[in-house]
């Protein structure tokens, strides 16, 4: 049995709409999303302890270790299974903090997905999914690990076929607290939800939009200046403006278009601006660790398993 997995992949998502269709009794939005995992990924290391102990090897700036989800995502683990080995863990971070991509919630999924293996549990998709929804409502996205409608709470899951897309995300220098964007009284929560088989046609998902949008770039400047120069800088390089938003609560702005040379255009044209960083990413068919965290044989033998995957 092997101790170590290093580099293990937790991709970013986009949400290429983001409906708020109403609210539960308990205080939770209803939501209808489109998630795409996207090839900008954080680094996960993981090495087993026989003590049981759980420790995070490296600080995170402004994450406590009781705070965070890869921690929580391991020690929920071995609560919910009986496991007694431990780990250390180590994430190396490149998605940025606070900006709607999902960082947090990868971090978390890929955890679980490798400790999975680590730890010998051979429990399957399903089991892992539940246990993500236990730590925040984005982490079963990742577990399940396709391009997907999320309904409910962003909990149910149905794939949506796509063929490969590229994207330009903006970060601004600034961090959304989620919660205060859900509580704004100027959200609208009655969207209409669209109909699923209009989202499986090309690009029919850019026809939504983000709800908690306009909140945002009203409440945060920077967002709304991003979110402007990435629509100007996409019209003069020939692509869409008009298909830029934000993901998730924000910070990121993010914007389809057709192929790599025209996102190299646009990030060009906005590094002339100081509207925060700018990232040319891809779409990933399938999570990089989608089908290795489920299976058995020889390639748990591997130390790098991330290699497989993106970048």
């Amino acid at each position: 049995m092997i101790d170590t997995l290093r580099n293990l992949p937790a991709p970013a998502k986009l949400n290429l709409l983001l409906h708020v269709t109403g609210r539960r009794p308990d205080g939770y939005h209803l939501l209808e999303t489109v998630f795409e995992l996207v090839d900008l990924c954080d680094r996960v290391h993981l090495r087993r302890r026989d003590d049981g102990a759980i420790v995070r090897a490296e600080s995170l700036p402004g994450v406590a270790a009781e705070a965070d989800l890869g921690v929580r995502a391991a020690r929920l683990l071995a609560a919910a299974t009986g496991c007694r080995l431990g780990v250390e863990i180590a994430i190396e971070k490149r998605i940025p903090m606070g900006g709607g991509l999902g960082g947090g919630s990868s971090d978390a999924a890929t955890v679980l997905l490798g400790l999975n293996r680590l730890w010998g549990l051979a429990l399957d998709r399903r089991a892992l999914m539940s246990l993500g929804l236990r730590l925040g409502a984005d982490v079963p996205v990742f577990v399940f690990g396709r391009r997907a409608l999320g309904t409910g709470i962003g909990e149910r899951l149905r794939a949506l076929p796509a063929p490969p897309a590229w994207f330009v995300v903006v970060a601004p220098a600034v961090e959304v607290p989620t919660g205060a964007v859900f509580a704004s009284a100027e959200l609208t929560r009655n969207t209409k939800p669209l109909k699923i088989s209009g989202l499986s046609r090309g690009r029919s998902v850019y026809r939504g939009k983000n709800d908690l949008e306009p909140v945002v770039c009203a409440a945060w400047p920077p967002v709304a200046r991003a979110l402007a120069a990435l629509k100007h800088a996409a019209d003069s390089a020939g692509a869409d403006g008009r298909l830029a938003r934000m993901t998730g609560s924000g910070a990121c702005v993010f914007c389809p278009v057709d192929d790599e040379p025209v996102a190299a255009s646009i990030r060009k044209r906005l590094a002339r601006q100081a509207v925060g960083s700018v990232f040319v990413v891809r779409s990933l068919d399938r999570h990089p660790l989608s089908d290795w965290s489920f299976c058995r044989g020889s390639a748990l033998g591997r130390r790098d398993p991330g290699r497989q995957g993106a970048t």
